[in-house]
């Protein structure tokens, strides 16, 4: 049995544990379906990566752990100081480098990535606040980077490398050329570092920006794509083709065209900052007559484990509305920790029956409805929460922190 490395593609965290294995040229099985092999699950209930299982039984998580404990495997001495170090004061720099980089600007990457492409409700404050520190952290290495060729010592250590994953991520995504000219030591050092035969996985991933990402402009309206198709002849043999039956309308179709322009609202929410700009253009444009807000909770919180698969049961319940998708707006969320989490969320629909709304997903009776009252600020509250998904949901009058959650537009 070899070594066995467990990693997500496009991950940062990840992907350097395999540039190093290469390297290294260790024996290590790369897996990147981990969902599939039962080894993994049974060992990391956590999910998280890189997740490595040595030959001998020996399990590891963490990204730095992952990383020094490659190099050691190795039995080379010699490479093994370049890399971490020969002196205290080496391996203390070297790791504090190594800590920044996976902790600072890696949570600032994400704070500003994962808004950007989609995965949570973009918040401009928060993105550029998140900019804002990417920005001084790469003041800190420009400093550094002034005086000296390379992070930590005079050679490439892991320092660098582990350094150079997260910046190919932040470059590849969230900052641009522009950002790149502006910090000119930096820049140097990258393109010094990805020279070393550790960076070629991240260069297989990852590619430089020229333009940062934009904040998402929603969906636009689809254009009529109409193809004229070529008539054929009618052939006077030919019968003619029997009528198609005509798809039954939904059933909330026939409340007509509200007020309220659902697109124009998902637009809004997902191109303005949420509580400052968004909400109280939704709380101006609402029609209690038209729709109506749900509160929306999963009957099952005690079969819950871990909060990525109650995240993934959100998902999989909005993917079965989506006949219903034209008539309904809102956010569901994961409260709490893994074996201990529940799942609540707030619901818009057309109209006034939920039925009508929910009942095209199969699993709709596993989740209580409980209809809000647009009046009471303590309903409006509670929309605005889990619609903004900022704050803790209070639940049996205690606070419990968000760890995930979903949008439905």
């Amino acid at each position: 049995m070899s070594n066995t490395l467990y990693v997500a593609t496009f991950t940062p965290r990840a992907l350097v544990t395999v540039g190093l294995a290469k390297f290294l040229k260790l024996d290590v099985e790369i897996v990147e379906d981990r969902e599939s092999d039962e080894r993994y699950t049974k060992s990391f209930p956590l999910d998280k990566v890189p997740a490595f299982i040595g030959k001998n039984g020996f399990k590891l998580t963490e990204t730095i752990a992952i990383a020094y404990y490659l190099v050691a495997l190795t039995g080379d001495e010699k490479l093994e100081n370049t890399l971490v170090g020969t002196t205290a004061e080496e391996k203390a720099n070297v790791l504090r480098w190594v800590s920044f980089a996976n902790s600072d600007l890696v949570q600032q990457l994400i704070k500003a990535y994962f808004p950007l492409v989609g995965k949570v409700p973009y918040n401009k404050k928060q993105v550029d606040a998140a900019l804002e520190s990417i920005e001084k952290c790469a003041q800190f290495f420009e400093l550094r980077l002034k005086e000296y060729t390379y992070l930590a010592t005079e050679n490439v250590t892991l320092a660098d490398l582990l350094s150079f994953y997260s910046w190919s991520a932040v470059l590849g995504s969230v900052c641009g050329a522009e950002f790149r000219k502006k910090h000119p030591q930096l820049t140097r050092w990258f393109n010094t570092v990805a020279t070393h035969p550790a960076a070629e996985t991240a260069k297989k991933y990852f590619k430089l920006a020229e333009k940062p990402l934009e904040p998402p402009q929603g969906k636009k309206k689809e254009q009529k794509k109409e193809q004229k198709k070529e008539q054929q002849p009618k052939k006077a043999e030919q019968a003619p083709a029997p009528a198609a039956e005509k798809k039954p309308k939904h059933p909330l179709e026939l409340l007509g065209k509200p007020a309220l322009s659902l697109d124009e609202w998902k637009r809004k929410y997902s191109n303005e900052d949420t509580r400052p700009v968004a909400l109280p253009w939704f709380w101006e444009n609402y029609n209690p007559e038209e729709w109506s807000l749900w509160k929306v909770e999963y009957k099952y919180n005690d079969e819950l484990t871990l909060t990525f698969m109650s995240n993934n049961l959100i998902g999989g319940f909005f993917a079965r509305l989506s006949a219903s998708i034209k008539y309904m707006f809102g956010c569901m969320v994961v409260y709490g920790e893994n074996n201990n989490n529940g799942i609540i969320g707030a619901i818009m629909i057309r109209g006034q029956d939920y039925a009508k709304a929910f009942d095209v997903a199969p699993d709709w009776e596993s989740y209580q409805f409980t209809k809000l009252d647009s009046s009471k600020p303590e309903d409006r509250a509670f929309v605005d929460d889990m619609w903004a998904w900022d704050k803790p949901v209070i639940i049996n009058g205690e606070p419990r922190e968000i760890a995930d959650g979903k949008v439905l537009k």
